[in-house]
């Protein structure tokens, strides 16, 4: 009995979660530092180009620093500085056992299959989204990884779906549609990275028809 009113307890308060705005579509584009954003959406807010990787498979590691200034010192030329949540974050890319260059090591994501390429672009995106949210339906022509710095999220591929909550990761292959959902009670925050082609885009959309299995 208990057990059966905490169930409908939580599934009123996704509806209510789900009922207080209008779901979003979200797209990541890119936003620069002397412009305001919106308050909710997916934002690419570091990027480096022309990247060369050699082996076929690489990790991300990211780690936390107290200031800028250490990020800066510890970065590496492939490396990005993100500042979000009130903190810096640093992304290396490099082997499972790369040593680490200082800070707070926070997850080492992985491993990120690469497709054949004469280079490669990183692009991070901040994103901030509602439950109920979700991404348009897409493939990256790169591999694509998650932190989650709070709520939790889901994603569906015709592989099936993959959900994980505050301070866990995820990553997917190359070339694969997916749908990204929002999913439980809390307002979810994210770093994303994506690896890919220097000569296509961040993403593009896909004709692949999702089942909805993240909200079953």
């Amino acid at each position: 009995m208990v057990a059966c009113l905490l169930w409908v307890l939580h599934a009123r308060a996704q509806e209510l979660a789900k009922a207080g705005h209008e779901h979003m579509l979200a797209t990541c584009t890119p936003v620069s530092d002397d412009k305001q954003r919106p308050e909710f959406g997916c934002f690419i807010v570091a990027s480096a180009k022309g990247l060369q990787f050699s082996p076929p498979v690489i990790y991300w590691h990211l780690s936390k620093f107290p200031n800028r200034a250490g990020a800066e010192m510890a970065k590496t030329s492939n490396g990005l500085i993100v500042q979000e949540e009130g903190k810096v974050w640093l992304s290396e890319f490099g082997p499972k056992d790369a040593p680490s260059r200082g800070g707070e090591p926070i997850a080492v994501i992985g491993p990120l299959e690469l497709p054949p390429a004469k280079s490669y672009d990183a692009e991070i995106a901040y994103a901030i989204l509602r439950p109920g949210d979700r991404s348009r339906v897409h493939t990256h022509d790169g591999p694509e990884a998650w932190y989650v710095i709070a709520g939790s999220q889901c994603l569906e591929t015709p592989e099936g779906t993959i959900k994980v909550g505050t301070g866990k990761t995820m990553y997917v292959k190359h070339s694969i549609p997916m749908e990204l959902s929002i999913t439980g009670t809390e307002v979810r925050r994210s770093l994303t990275l994506v690896i890919h082609d220097s000569t296509k885009t961040f993403g593009t959309a896909s004709d692949w028809k999702p089942t909805g299995a993240c909200w079953k």
